[in-house]
């Protein structure tokens, strides 16, 4: 079985690159160096957790392939050598929380099922097991004293926009009566409560969160292009605000 299409020699930055460029953009904000390929280790992992729905023909093999995943950051959690596998050595090697990174591939497993959530308290409770975990765990890695529920609206708007997109491709997991303008609404409002929860974080920690700044374009009902997307995240990064 397949578990990833990762190889001994992956390059994970190039990896992320193309399969996650938001993010992958947003981490050129991050000066250091080891902590910018730390965060786009976790960029990967969470890349590798998000397509196993994609990738299989039915559940089972689904949750097979997410409790590997799970199964390989309890192992490391129990003592044992880290499997070798390029993203799993490099999130360890990165000390994120084990059970954390064990809680997202748990997560994934929501994906499975490709029914809509059926309200909104679903629909955010998924959006903060996985965007908002990514972005917690960033904001931490860029500095350990950030206020991780800082974050939390910043990766509520960034994450709806991607339950947006999702739905225009035919992957609807928003609940089916939530039009567009109510999409965004929700954002506009996760955005004012992120402008004042984000003031609480370390500057150094910001470009974790920068990428909020492109929610409410990317579901206004067009493609946003890269020097586009540079460009509102460097706003957002020059400024503190999204």
């Amino acid at each position: 079985m397949t578990i990833s299409e990762t190889g001994p020699d992956t390059d994970l930055d190039d990896l992320v690159r193309r399969v996650d460029p938001d993010r992958w953009l947003a981490s050129r904000f991050v000066a250091d160096s080891k902590a910018r390929a730390d965060v786009v280790a976790l960029y990967a992992f969470n890349y590798e957790l998000a397509r196993v729905a994609g990738g299989v023909t039915n559940a089972l093999m689904g949750e097979i392939r997410l409790t590997w995943w799970r199964e390989a950051m309890d192992e490391v959690a129990a003592g044992q050598a880290p499997r070798k596998h390029p993203t799993v050595e490099a999130v360890v090697a990165a000390g994120y929380p084990l059970t954390a990174l064990a809680e997202m591939a748990q997560a994934r497993l929501t994906d499975l099922d490709a029914a809509p959530f059926e309200d909104e308290g679903q629909t955010l409770a998924y959006v903060d097991a996985t965007a908002g975990a990514v972005m917690m765990l960033s904001a931490w890695r860029l500095d350990p004293k950030s206020d991780l529920h800082a974050v939390k609206s910043a990766a509520r708007a960034y994450g709806l926009a991607g339950l947006w997109r999702l739905k225009q491709v035919g992957a609807g997991r928003l609940p089916s009566d939530w039009t567009q303008s109510e999409v965004r609404g929700r954002i506009a409002e996760a955005l004012a409560k992120a402008r004042g929860e984000l003031k609480a974080l370390p500057v150094a920690a910001f470009p974790a969160a920068a990428l909020a700044a492109l929610a409410q374009a990317q579901t206004g009902g067009r493609t946003l292009g890269v020097l586009e997307t540079q460009a509102r995240l460097t706003w957002a990064v020059a400024t503190g605000r999204v």
